[in-house]
């Protein structure tokens, strides 16, 4: 099975066709959106609805949550923005998608961990942004990486797929039921290749770059090979788009990987 991973696409159109055209050249048995696909300053309908045509499986990640459960005045700047784009179709669209989903009996995903779209899997946020450069983040340790695992039936899985740091990761863990090797796949974001967040301290994810990102995950008798791949496209209509929004902090990142120089 070889299996292509499109995930925290944000609503950038020109990224998701670019990474769309690269999985189309190369061949994919299955593709797999792992969640946060719109949400933010850029073509949210539009996004919608070229993975609607395509009918890519997906999950829905915290900011499909928020945006479908949250009252208009508790939505954040980006899931606002979104808000006023999207209609009813897309709304259904997105109130189909599961919060996990198994591709086989395998292959579990999920958006950050099995049991929360908000926590981080593959990293760590600390508590000392700026200080020696430090941007608040850090990669997790394997006891942390272990421990946000849990219990339940995706131990048994060999492959999950997560996301929402928009970091691409590899990990591998022993499952605590079978001692069999759990490979975690994070692919990176599509749509964002930074961000800043205050929670549950100051940090700033970078990836140095404004490529699009996504992985391909190819399963053999020696295991899953995984590829982190990075896509060039143009992403300075986007980078204008969010300026026009007012989102100068989306800029930056769509036009550098970073949230500052």
């Amino acid at each position: 099975m070889k299996i292509a991973v499109i995930s925290d696409i944000h609503g950038n159109l020109p990224a998701l066709q670019a990474v769309l055209a690269d999985i189309d050249q190369g061949g994919a048995d299955l593709i797999i959106n792992p969640g946060d696909t719109l949400g933010g300053p850029l073509e949210s309908a539009a996004t919608a609805d070229l993975l609607m045509a395509r009918r890519i499986p997906m999950i829905a990640g915290n900011h499909e949550r928020q945006l479908l459960t949250l009252p208009p005045e508790r939505l954040n700047r980006s899931d606002a923005c979104t808000a006023s784009e999207i209609n009813a179709i897309h709304r259904a669209w997105l109130a189909s998608a599961p919060p996990t989903r198994w591709l086989s009996e395998q292959v579990f995903v999920c958006h950050g961990t099995p049991t929360s779209d908000l926590q981080y899997w593959l990293e760590t946020v600390t508590d000392d942004f700026g200080q020696h450069g430090s941007r608040g983040v850090r990669a997790a340790s394997q006891a942390e990486i272990v421990s946000r695992l849990g219990t339940g039936a995706h131990t048994r899985a060999s492959l999950i797929i997560c996301g929402h740091t928009h970091v691409p990761r590899v990990a591998v863990v022993a499952s605590p039921e079978t001692s069999d090797p759990i490979t975690i796949v994070n692919p990176g974001s599509v749509g964002l290749p930074a961000y800043d967040d205050a929670h549950p301290f100051l940090h700033h994810i970078e990836t140095g770059s404004p490529h699009a990102r996504y992985a391909m995950a190819r399963e053999t008798a020696a295991g899953w090979i995984v590829d982190l791949r990075c896509v060039a496209y143009d992403f300075e209509p986007m980078a204008r788009r969010a300026e026009h929004r007012g989102r100068a902090d989306w800029a930056m990142a769509l036009r550098t990987g970073r949230m500052s120089t």
